[in-house]
């Protein structure tokens, strides 16, 4: 997750309420993916952008904070994995977005069954993104070669799995906040 700074998060949505209300809108969708993520029965990790931020919610729900490194997205999320696989020794990974409203605990819980059956779960965001993905064992190669924030994302990801072989399932699509547009759509149910 990015760090709660004005004019560094939501920037697309900032472009038309600007970076204040961005950063409002940003801190209510932290505050629905806690309340989401909370009680849920699994190590849960929280990882910060730039910096560990200390005394926010964070600190009220059993989360572990780390830090992300790698010079984009897909780095930075290949690391999370690897860093859970590898030295936490997960059985099965799942990596959430911060930012979409209609996520929610019944999801996750979802997508760690799934991974039962398979070994890629994968929750598609209507911009063509996605919200979710998750994994029985580590593969590096899903993140690789990604142009990373386009409209490509999924497709290309799921191109990834199905070149490795492994078997994958998808959730429902949800809908990333990114714009107005998308804020206007949730924001009564937050």
């Amino acid at each position: 997750m990015k760090n709660e700074e004005a004019g560094k998060t939501k920037t697309r949505l900032a472009a038309t309420i600007g970076d204040e209300q961005s950063l409002e809108v940003y801190q209510k969708l932290l505050g629905w993916t806690f309340e989401q993520t909370r009680n849920l029965e699994v190590a849960k990790e929280v990882w910060y952008s730039r910096f560990i931020a200390e005394n926010d919610i964070w600190e009220g729900g059993d989360f572990k904070k780390q830090l992300q490194s790698g010079e984009n997205l897909g780095k930075r999320m290949s690391n999370a994995f690897q860093e859970s696989f590898m030295e936490e020794s997960f059985q099965k990974v799942v990596i959430i977005g911060s930012d979409c409203a209609e996520l929610s605990s019944g999801i996750i819980q979802q997508a760690f069954q799934e991974l039962e059956e398979h070994e890629f779960v994968i929750g598609p965001a209507e911009d063509g993104g996605y919200y979710l993905l998750g994994m029985r064992n580590f593969y590096p190669e899903v993140f690789e070669d990604i142009e990373w924030s386009t409209g490509s994302v999924f497709q290309e990801t799921i191109e990834k799995i199905q070149e490795l072989g492994c078997s994958f399932t998808t959730l429902k699509e949800l809908n990333d906040v990114d714009t107005i547009e998308d804020w206007n759509r949730v924001k009564s149910g937050l």
